[in-house]
């Protein structure tokens, strides 16, 4: 394998039109030794997208061995309980291999039009969403007194392969995100990040904890990265920037004057580089995109086989 025992972990996103597709992608991923895929998702954002939830089932079905996830699941806009019971499926199906990635989105107000949700009750929705299904995959009968989703003597069977259930990871960027992953999540997998911001998040997500009396020993550290490798520098920049512009709202072009401080993009030492001033901020998990669209695959294993067996995480990694 490509990323040998003792790197740092390392994800990806598999970017597949189909299925026929898909299944050769992530069959070359997990050859390369990836840890880690995940599913992106939306609901509704004006154009073609995925949804996290078909596609985490699509991977747990396609894979064999990799950790699949969720990158992210926008957690107000779904029903926990239906999720809890989906993710314990899965669960059961892979042999205890599913993680919930998840945010709370925003930027699209279609996608909170349509399901009919209060974008302003994101923060909380997401909150009481994540106790529900921690409790439901508890097994026992469940009594949700919340705001969102009020029910009595409700359980879900069979249970999820994971004793305690899938881990949540918590995804985002600001701070009440990151007060979401210290109090409720089981890791932090921000996105658009640097490695200085990426570095004040673990301080904050530590001292939050700390102040709660909340161990952190089993906490899950990951950096949700998009990544361009390219012969030329600037080519790279400049892709990456194209790449990243066209997946956000706004103005894409933006991201040509800050590529530096939302993806890792250069030359192999370049990137090598900047994926190791993540780890030395804190990161134990890198999930990389490829900006890359026609022949993501490829990317990646370029990714894996000229910069990852490079890396490592102070303190000695896994």
């Amino acid at each position: 394998m490509a990323i040998a025992s003792g790197r740092p972990r390392v994800g990806f996103v598999p970017l597949a039109r189909s299925l026929p597709e898909l299944g050769p992608a992530v069959h070359a991923l997990e050859s390369l030794g990836a840890d880690s895929l995940w599913a992106p998702g939306h609901v509704a954002i004006g154009r073609e997208v995925p949804e996290a939830m078909t596609g985490l089932a699509t991977l747990a079905a396609v894979s064999e061995r990799a950790t699949v996830g969720t990158a992210v699941l926008l957690a107000p806009l779904y029903h926990p309980v239906i999720v809890a019971k989906q993710a314990a499926e899965l669960d059961r199906l892979t042999g205890g291999r599913v993680t919930l990635g998840l945010g709370v989105g925003g930027e699209y107000p279609a996608e909170f039009r349509g399901c009919q949700v209060d974008p302003a009750d994101r923060g909380p929705r997401s909150d009481e969403a994540i106790d529900v299904m921690r409790a439901l995959w508890s097994g026992r009968e469940v009594d949700n007194h919340g705001k969102f989703w009020p029910f009595d003597a409700v359980s879900i069977a069979p249970r999820p392969t994971q004793e305690a259930g899938p881990p949540i990871v918590v995804a985002g960027r600001k701070r009440p995100a990151m007060r979401r992953a210290a109090l409720r999540g089981d890791g932090w997998m921000p996105f658009l990040y640097s490695p200085a911001r990426y570095a004040e998040s673990v301080r904050i997500i530590r001292a939050i904890a700390a102040d709660a009396g909340r161990d952190l020993g089993t906490f899950q550290w990951l950096s949700f990265l998009y990544v361009r490798v390219d012969d030329d520098r600037e080519q790279a920049r400049r892709r990456a920037a194209a790449f990243i512009g066209a997946g956000q709202q706004g103005d894409g072009s933006r991201f040509g004057k800050i590529i530096d401080q939302v993806a890792v993009a250069g030359t192999s030492a370049d990137v090598r580089a900047g994926l190791q001033a993540f780890l030395d901020a804190g990161a134990e998990h890198l999930v990389i995109l490829p900006c890359e669209r026609e022949d993501a695959t490829s990317a990646a294993r370029r990714i894996a086989e000229e910069i990852i067996p490079g890396l490592e995480v102070p303190g000695g990694g896994r």
